[in-house]
């Protein structure tokens, strides 16, 4: 998995289409991420008891890595992640331009 916690990207399919934000949980299982105020449903909960009101929450779901692309800092579009290693280290840089992650 390419994407880590904090990085910047875009929707590029959905509902939220075109719309960026950070990722805010990567669960590489299952090939999801979750990304801030993106792909928010409505969920109604039921009153339990007496003490509990009835409410509707706002949820965010897990989307697929393949709906989202990372957004290089220097172009502000997106772009994919290419990996280097340069002195026995591994090194994310942007395809496009070329900078370091």
């Amino acid at each position: 998995m390419k994407f880590k916690v904090g990085d910047s990207v875009q929707v590029m399919m959905g509902k939220d289409k075109g719309r960026v934000s950070k990722i805010v949980k990567v669960l590489p299982r299952v090939d999801m991420v979750v990304v801030e105020g993106v792909n928010e449903y409505k969920r109604h909960i039921k009153s339990r008891g007496q003490n509990q009101k009835s409410e509707i929450v706002t949820i965010t779901k897990p989307m697929h890595v393949a709906k989202v692309a990372f957004v290089d800092p220097k172009s502000k579009k997106p772009t994919r992640i290419v990996y280097t290693i340069k002195d026995g280290k591994k090194e994310r840089i942007a395809k496009k331009s070329g900078t370091k992650i």
